[in-house]
């Protein structure tokens, strides 16, 4: 729940970054009946367990949350997006949902970063790869011809050289 003020309802923390993106504001105001709707698509698509709209976002459990969030940016359709551990506290039916979500919205044109630790997430969604060691960037390679063992190597801060093979 890093990307949602605890204390706010779940409607109010939609209007945190979805106002513009989701038209929202109506003369520079919040149109909360707008927002409310918006929030209902949220719950409604991510399946996130919750008695309504208003409900303040700390009092979700962690997995909710989390979906709460994913969806509340991945419904506005954004050019890029960049997600940190995405299905981190779901259930395993969640996280399958959250990477379909994920695969839409790149098929649907988006650019999408995926940061996570679990490497079988990133290698089943992901058709680039590329790992960052001491504050650097590793080759890029495409996930098709990647092997576990490559992996290692890169995490580990080893570079490809002309042909691809890593020292």
């Amino acid at each position: 729940g890093h990307a949602a003020a605890p204390t706010m309802s779940l409607r109010e923390n939609t209007v945190i970054t979805a106002a513009e993106r989701k038209s929202l504001l109506k003369n520079g105001f919040i149109d909360w009946t707008a927002a409310d709707q918006y929030t209902q698509n949220i719950i409604a698509d991510f399946d996130v367990r919750t008695p309504g709209t208003h409900t303040p976002a700390g009092s979700l459990s962690g997995g909710n949350l989390q979906k709460f969030v994913v969806g509340r940016e991945v419904l506005q359709n954004p050019k890029v997006f960049v997600v940190n551990q995405p299905t981190w506290g779901v259930d395993a039916a969640a996280a399958a949902s959250i990477r379909q979500k994920l695969l839409d919205l790149a098929d649907n044109g988006a650019g999408v970063i995926v940061i996570s630790q679990d490497l079988d997430e990133l290698l089943e969604i992901s058709d680039r790869f590329c790992a960052i060691n001491e504050g650097r960037l590793s080759t890029i390679v495409p996930t098709s011809t990647l092997e576990m063992d490559q992996i290692g190597l890169m995490m580990g801060g080893a570079t490809a050289d002309q042909e691809g093979a890593y020292a």
